[in-house]
């Protein structure tokens, strides 16, 4: 292949699509009291829940640095084009940092080809994205072609969230302790939204999990109606059991023609807490 795909690690990419396509990912940072680790390299998914346990708190992320993402363009061949796929710039540093590094490599390479494009999105979003690129790099499509065709596909992608509980919002300092006492007390779920821009906004609010289950799958129906051709990705945190039975309701009710499941790593479990589900489909 001459495109070489690249993304970091507000990904979750299943294995099967990561090795298909040889994704290189560059890791965020993850800041507990006891030190700082690589999301997705020195800490995976259970170190993480291990060390939020333990240690009664959730870390601090932070960006790539420059650096993180030049050393990562140098180590591509030459020859390779870079299509570097970043979490939303509205709730990151990374794609500016990202787009930094870019530039600190052609001061010494002017020659090489890189593009980076900001996702809008994070988690299963960038996987329905990968997705995407690895349907048209089948395909036949030229570099360019894939990246003007991501670039409309970001612009037509929903994602949605729904949390189970409010504990990492709370430890992580997000929520004020007392409002998430009082949500915790009257059963409060959170539902969330990916907008346009690129930020996280809270959808709606509902009372009690199977209300706020309802409401999750009814969303899809409000964002497309036509889903016989496309696909639905979700991420989750911790429970498994509910999600398959999450995605079983929404198989049963809307037609994707396929659907990926892959758990949540580190960076995305740092905000969604256990039992968090992230979905996110074409609706066009």
């Amino acid at each position: 292949m001459t495109i070489q795909l690249m993304t970091d690690s507000s990904a979750d990419l299943p294995l099967f699509l990561k090795n298909k396509l040889h994704v290189k990912i560059v890791p965020l940072y993850l800041h507990f009291s006891d030190g700082q680790y690589k999301s997705g390299e020195t800490m995976d998914i259970e170190l993480f829940h291990q060390k939020v346990k333990e240690l009664g708190e959730v870390p601090r992320s932070a960006a790539p640095s420059p650096s993180d993402f030049y050393e990562a363009y140098k180590r591509v061949p030459p020859e390779k084009h870079i299509l570097m796929l970043s979490i939303s710039h509205e709730i990151s540093s990374t794609y500016a940092n990202a787009v930094a590094g870019k530039k600190l490599l052609l001061e010494e390479e002017p020659e090489r080809i890189i593009e980076i494009i900001n996702t809008k999105t994070a988690s299963c979003g960038i996987c329905l994205l990968m997705h995407e690129a690895d349907k048209k790099i089948e395909e036949g499509y030229f570099f360019h072609q894939l990246v003007d065709h991501l670039k409309e596909r970001i612009e037509q992608t929903a994602t949605l969230f729904v949390l189970k509980n409010l504990d990492n919002l709370i430890l992580g300092g997000r929520l004020e302790k007392v409002k998430g006492k009082i949500a915790k007390t009257l059963n409060i779920k959170i539902l969330m939204k990916a907008t346009d821009e690129g930020t996280i906004d809270v959808a709606e609010k509902v009372r009690g999990e199977k209300k706020s289950i309802q409401r999750f799958v009814d969303q899809i129906g409000e964002y497309t109606q036509d889903t016989e051709n496309k696909i639905l990705t979700m991420t989750y945190c911790r429970d498994k059991a509910r999600a398959v039975n999450v995605l079983e309701k929404i198989r049963s009710r809307y037609g994707f023609y396929d659907t990926i499941l892959e758990e949540s790593g580190p960076l995305i479990s740092t905000y969604g807490g256990e039992g968090a589900l992230v979905i996110s489909f074409f609706k066009m």
